[in-house]
């Protein structure tokens, strides 16, 4: 794997996965152990945020306080990546939120956005695109640029669940921007789903079909 590639090694995510991928899981269920995977992959992910030395009156004296030097946006692939918002307002309410659209087209397997929703000034925020499943790749590398476009450069990768194909694709086509997943599978299928995967995760998360 490229070396910008941080596959999770943490017990309660590969648990919690595990939870995800059970077919006989609730829809319920579902949502809320997307929410509690995406709090847990976080921590690595926010790990590099840049701080700043400031100053907080304690009820006892005046101290010195790191404190984020930048802000963060959250930026939700539609649909299933609106999954992961949740956990992730938790750990920090304070980000900023944003969305793009884009499916996959069912005959090439390539992305067609169709929704770009972005806050204003992100060019020294850290973005963080989230969607549970990096298949392909195309989405995710889409997403990049779309994003690289409207100036962003601190740019990150956060997926629960991603192909070797996928993961490869993405880290070749943006090898400036960290991808952090819980877990990577072997391959995909004739469709585009990744194999063994949890299926469609929108499908789960929505109760669809």
């Amino acid at each position: 794997m490229n070396k910008n590639v941080f596959i999770s090694k943490h017990p309660l995510v590969m648990h919690k996965i595990a939870r995800l991928r059970d077919k006989k899981t609730s829809v319920a269920d579902f949502r809320r152990v997307m929410s509690e995977i995406s709090m847990l992959l976080a921590h690595d992910v926010l790990a590099n945020a840049k701080v700043k030395v400031t100053g907080v009156a304690t009820p006892l004296a005046p101290c010195k306080a790191m404190t984020l030097s930048h802000d963060i946006i959250f930026v939700a692939i539609l649909r299933a990546g609106l999954g992961m918002l949740d956990g992730l307002i938790k750990v920090h309410p304070e980000a900023r939120l944003a969305h793009i659209g884009i499916y996959r087209d069912e005959t090439t397997l390539k992305p067609v956005k169709y929704y770009v929703r972005l806050p204003e000034r992100i060019n020294d925020s850290l973005v963080v695109i989230v969607d549970p499943m990096l298949a392909t790749g195309g989405s995710a590398a889409e997403a990049v640029e779309i994003l690289k476009a409207r100036g962003a450069k601190n740019i990150c990768f956060m997926g629960l669940i991603g192909a070797k194909y996928g993961v490869k694709r993405l880290a070749s086509a943006h090898p400036d921007v960290p991808i952090y997943i819980g877990t990577v599978d072997e391959k995909l299928n004739k469709d585009g789903y990744i194999v063994p995967g949890l299926g469609d995760a929108g499908d789960r998360m929505f109760g669809t079909n």
